[in-house]
């Protein structure tokens, strides 16, 4: 490969490369303010003083959070949520992705109709809640991870990935006597890892952030996961400073002083964020191939 050394390339270089440095830079700066408000004293917090670095360094939020026990139970609960809702996922995903993407299956075309219909035409919330009620699912964990068993987006992906794997290898297979389970098991699935790794970090990430069907299939404050107790505290924290400013004297008494809620607050956004932001790095080399090679052809 010959490199270009002209004085065009290089200032082309430098402009990329300082481009690219502000992008980082706006990019890490939320996470960074996150982080360092965490560690950082209450009248810090309150004056807005804090950027990137900790002011007053203290852990008192993390040593409050570990302490009251909500967090650290919210945040096992929403690991179980994730792992259970992932594996459900991957399963459902995978064999129906692979079953509809075999030409010689009977009625396919009709299968993919139904499954692609609920992309455009949905129940509802209330239609949802009574099926979930009748089921018996509400208040445990089945009511989160079994109505999303399967995203149709990830689903499309997946098949048109499987149908661009090369024919021959199934007919060899089966030459050998393998059926489809095990063609699918030790063939397609082995050279499928890509957009295992994509799908099944779409999966994580959406049951990881997910909060909503918590707040209306769950009544044990027990069961709630990480993101349903930050936003809790979200709100507790707003009505106070509410409260305060309308002139309430308990709350403004409370609010006065109360307890470093910004660095609380941002504790928790802290340990929702850190599991996501250490498993990405190990599946961002599959991420882009999984999802350009699941979406070119079909």
């Amino acid at each position: 490969m010959v490199r270009d050394k002209s004085i065009s390339s290089k200032i082309l270089d430098i402009f990329v490369y300082l481009v690219m440095f502000v992008v980082l830079i706006i990019t890490l700066y939320p996470v960074l303010h996150i982080f360092a408000s965490s560690l950082s004293g209450r009248i810090a917090n309150e004056t807005g003083a804090v950027t990137i670095f900790p002011i007053d360094f203290t852990v008192e939020a993390y040593q409050m959070i570990w302490n009251a026990g909500t967090v650290p139970n919210a945040f096992l609960n929403s690991v179980q949520y994730t792992a259970v809702g992932v594996t459900i996922n991957m399963l459902v995903t995978t064999s129906f992705a692979y079953a509809l993407s075999r030409k010689h299956l009977p009625l396919r075309g009709l299968y993919t109709i139904i499954a692609i219909i609920p992309m455009y035409f949905s129940g509802g919330l209330v239609p949802t809640f009574m099926l979930v009620n009748n089921l018996g699912l509400t208040n445990s964990m089945w009511a989160l991870v079994l109505p999303s068993a399967m995203s149709i987006t990830n689903f499309i992906i997946m098949r048109t990935f499987f149908q661009n794997l090369p024919a021959e290898l199934e007919e060899s297979a089966k030459l050998d006597g393998a059926n489809d389970f095990t063609i699918f098991v030790r063939i397609v699935l082995p050279l499928s890892k890509a957009v295992l790794y994509t799908i099944g970090l779409f999966y994580t990430v959406a049951h990881w952030n997910s909060w909503f069907p918590a707040m209306i299939y769950l009544r044990d404050s027990d069961l709630f996961p990480l993101q349903l107790v930050l936003r809790q505290v979200v709100i507790l924290a707003e009505d106070i400073r509410e409260a305060a400013i309308s002139g309430d004297f308990a709350a403004g008494e409370a609010f006065i002083a109360g307890v470093n809620v910004i660095a609380i607050r941002y504790a928790i956004l802290c340990v929702a964020i850190l599991p996501m932001l250490l498993i990405y790095p190990f599946v961002q080399r599959h991420f882009i191939k999984g999802v350009m090679i699941g979406s070119l052809k079909g």
